[in-house]
């Protein structure tokens, strides 16, 4: 069940794969997400070290939030892979060109995972080439239904 898409990365990008991460959350964020007060437009993937963290995710405090806690809704959010799965994604990162983009947030098992793509940046007119074929087909569609 998807809770938010990152359409933009799919226009910006040529996503090669997609792989699944959980996300490292303190218990606001996780009620935040739930009540749909997430984005993830303007977010990206970073190698740290070893680890993958998301950068840029911001999350907007509920109103209820915890006195105690001093909520910061755009901290770095450390994704949950396998080492095997990391070391890949290193590799291509740094030798190949490729980028990092988180594509969706959604529920598996109850718990919120990160969708995350192996991405190649698309230039301006690929992204061109994607909206004249995008509006072919919905005019093939339109074509298709006026006959019938």
């Amino acid at each position: 069940m998807s809770i938010i898409d990152n359409r933009k990365a799919f226009h910006d990008y040529f996503i090669e794969d997609k792989y699944e991460a959980g996300l490292v959350l303190e218990g606001w964020e996780v009620k935040a997400i739930r009540a749909g007060r997430a984005n993830i437009k303007e977010s990206y993937v970073v190698i740290r070290g070893t680890e993958i963290v998301i950068v840029g995710m911001h999350i907007t405090p509920l109103e209820s939030a915890s006195t105690h806690i001093h909520p910061d809704p755009t901290r770095t959010r450390k994704l949950l892979l396998h080492a095997e799965e990391i070391a890949k994604l290193i590799g291509k990162v740094e030798r190949a060109g490729y980028a990092l983009v988180p594509l969706d947030l959604h529920y598996t098992k109850g718990r919120v995972k990160a969708t995350v793509g192996l991405a190649k940046g698309k230039k301006q007119f690929d992204k061109r080439e994607t909206e004249k074929e995008r509006d072919w087909v919905r005019e093939k569609a339109r074509l298709v239904r006026a006959k019938v």
